[in-house]
C-alpha cells in the first residue's frame, strides 16, 4: 500500500510542476466536471487525504479553507507539510491496523483502516484523471499516469 501513496505523491508533484506553465487565472478557471478548477482539485486531494489519515489516528479533523491556499505555491507547501506527517504515520503505524474500525465526523458509517487507505489512494487517482481531461482540453499533454518506470523502489517512505 505504501508504494501507492508514494506513486500518488510523485504524480501529484509532477502535476504541481505541470501547473507552473499556467497562469493563476487558468488554474482557478471553473471547468466542467470534477470539483471545479485545477488548483482547487489539488487542494481537495490533499485535504481529503489528511482528513482520513487523522481519522485513522483518532484525531479531530483539521479544516483547511481554500481561501487561505489560493496560489499554487501555497497548495504545494501544504502538500509537502502534510505529506511529511502522513509518511511518518504510515511507515510506523499502519501495518497492524487494517481491520480497526474508524468513525468520522462527516459520515455515520464506520470503515476499516484498510478501506480508508484504499479510498485515499483511489480518490487521488480519480481526481488526477480529471486533471488529465482538463489538460487535454487545454491542448496540453497531461502528466503520465504510468506506475511502471517511476523508480518507486527507491521509496519516499523510508523504514529505519
Amino acid at each position: 500500500m505504501i508504494k501507492f501513496f508514494e506513486y500518488n505523491w510523485l504524480v501529484r508533484d509532477e502535476w504541481f510542476d505541470w501547473c507552473n506553465q499556467l497562469t493563476i487565472k487558468e488554474l482557478l478557471k471553473d471547468r466542467r466536471g470534477g470539483v471545479g478548477n485545477i488548483l482547487y482539485t489539488l487542494f481537495h486531494i490533499i485535504d481529503v487525504e489528511y482528513s482520513w489519515i487523522r481519522a485513522i489516528q483518532g484525531k479531530e479533523d483539521v479544516v483547511f479553507h481554500f481561501a487561505d491556499y489560493h496560489t499554487l505555491e501555497k497548495v504545494k507547501a501544504l502538500s509537502d507539510k502534510l505529506r511529511n506527517e502522513i509518511a511518518e504515520f504510515i511507515k510506523i503505524n499502519v501495518g497492524g491496523l487494517n481491520e480497526k474500525l474508524v468513525s468520522v465526523s462527516w459520515d455515520e458509517n464506520k470503515y476499516t483502516v484498510d478501506e480508508i487507505l484504499h479510498h485515499i489512494i483511489t480518490h487521488e487517482i480519480h481526481h488526477i484523471g480529471q486533471l488529465s481531461v482538463w489538460a487535454r482540453e487545454l491542448e496540453l499533454s497531461p502528466v503520465p499516469a504510468n506506475f511502471i518506470g517511476r523508480e518507486l523502489t527507491r521509496g519516499i517512505i523510508k523504514n529505519e
